[in-house]
């Protein structure tokens, strides 16, 4: 049995480990990368593998970093199944579609004012490659053992994080292997807590935030102060986020406070398509989420939701102080765009970041300080106010990834590292090795290892 990783090693995005035994490909996740340009120009490069030998991809689940490259591997030739739960596939084609509808567009956009490097910008992919992925989704369901092959069988098991993510057990060869995908918070607001494996021989653990421990503060009382700070000086807050589950999250908790009287009478949108649409996921699948029905009627009801990219320019040109959840998460695309271009340079704006920053995107230039950002090929000073609300995100931390394994009722042959920078993964090595002593590794970007 061989695995080798292709992606997610060295780096929290594009999430790709490949399984082989007995002549069966197995990948998990297929993920894009994002960041720094050597890691985005790795997307445009074919796997080191024929896409048509894979018989079976895996998902943990459906963000961009875990199932971005989804219409690249079938448009070079992948024809097999894409297993994965019922929210993760429609989550899946949600962030398919609108990175695709994003492609294009700063493809055309490269284009038109001649921005590229290349003589034409071509899109990573289309919509209509995006849309050629779907029919080889199967849905499985959690806790349910399913058989890939006469010998090889999975099992996916909840992980918190957001709606239908779950880590994979793979048995195959009288081995068990544990993917952890990305683990959630045992204390999140809307997720449940993610269920730890019992038995592994091997893991490939997440290690995104294996060096920080996130701060014992009340979330919710500093979005309550950095808005009415805010709005106390005339300014416009701008939330950047994921729109699958952290947009959902920051909507329940201001709902929460304008409930309880806390935060002003403005205007409070929602503008992002993919996360009205993630509204949606979460009514149908009540059982993955710990929203009430109440809550969340009441809640949808208090935000003004953006569709319409008119309607973004209408609220953009709107001078009254208001609060804004806009999409992407890690400011890599989406309308926050539009919105920072115009409110960036303006010392009354609040920004507020809510997640993970991946090297080299938007995001973490604004958490390290940069005091000029290049957005769409033009430079803007930033002189808004830069704040981050670390409490809020999705991801474990270090004490959460080294609980996930104290379940296991045997030692594992080894440990992998994967899903993380050099420095995190370092620190949570160190840690596991001190609390539990198992054998635990770091693979590198393209090593293969016999099992």
């Amino acid at each position: 049995m061989k695995v080798k990783f292709i992606g997610g090693a060295g780096t929290v995005t594009g999430s790709k480990t490949l399984v082989e035994s007995n002549g069966i490909r197995i990948l998990v996740d297929c993920g894009q990368f994002q960041g720094i340009k050597p890691l985005r120009e790795l997307n445009w490069e074919p796997l080191p593998i024929l896409p048509s030998s894979i018989d079976f991809v895996l998902l943990t689940h459906g963000h961009l970093d875990h199932c971005g490259w989804l219409p690249r591997l079938v448009n070079e030739g992948f024809e097999g199944k894409i297993y994965c739960t019922s929210p993760t596939k429609d989550v899946a084609k949600l962030i398919l579609l609108d990175s695709a509808k994003i492609q294009e567009e700063e493809a055309n956009r490269a284009n038109r004012d001649k921005y590229s490097k290349h003589k034409i910008a071509e899109p990573l992919y289309t919509v209509k490659q995006a849309e050629q992925v779907f029919p080889l989704f199967r849905v499985v369901k959690p806790n349910e053992q399913i058989s890939l092959d006469a010998e090889i069988s999975a099992v996916f098991t909840n992980a918190g994080h957001i709606i239908g993510a779950c880590s994979i057990e793979l048995i195959l060869e009288n081995k068990t292997l544990v993917f952890s995908g990305d683990i959630g918070r045992d204390n999140d607001v809307l997720m449940y807590p993610p269920t730890k494996p019992k038995k592994a021989d091997y893991v490939f653990l997440e290690s995104t935030y294996g060096n920080r421990l996130h701060p014992n503060t009340d979330s919710k009382a500093e979005l309550e102060m950095y808005i009415n700070n805010t709005v106390l000086n005339g300014g416009t807050i701008i939330i950047p986020s994921f729109a699958v589950e952290r947009a959902q999250t920051v909507m329940y908790l201001l709902w929460q406070l304008k409930e309880e009287g806390k935060i002003p009478n403005i205007p409070y949108i929602i503008d992002t398509p993919m996360g009205i649409s993630a509204l949606e996921i979460f009514a149908n699948n009540r059982n993955w989420h710990k929203l009430p029905e109440q809550h969340y009627i009441q809640m949808c009801k208090m935000f003004s939701m953006v569709s319409d990219y008119q309607e973004t320019i209408q609220a953009i040109y709107d001078k009254q102080p208001k609060v804004v959840i806009a999409a992407s998460g890690m400011l890599t695309g989406g309308r926050v765009l539009s919105y920072l271009e115009h409110y960036i340079e303006l010392p009354e704006t609040t920004v507020i970041i809510i997640g993970y920053q991946a090297e080299g995107t938007l995001g973490r230039k604004l958490l390290e300080g940069d005091k000029e950002v290049k957005i769409y090929g033009k430079n803007y000073s930033v002189k808004a106010n830069i704040l981050e609300i670390e409490g809020l995100s999705a991801h474990g931390d270090q004490n959460d990834l080294v609980n996930w394994l104290s379940a296991l009722e045997n030692t594992p042959t080894k440990v992998f590292l994967v899903h993380g920078e050099n420095q995190p993964a370092d620190e949570l090595q160190m840690k596991i090795i001190e609390r539990y002593g198992f054998d635990c590794a770091i693979p590198l970007m393209g090593q293969e290892i016999n099992l």
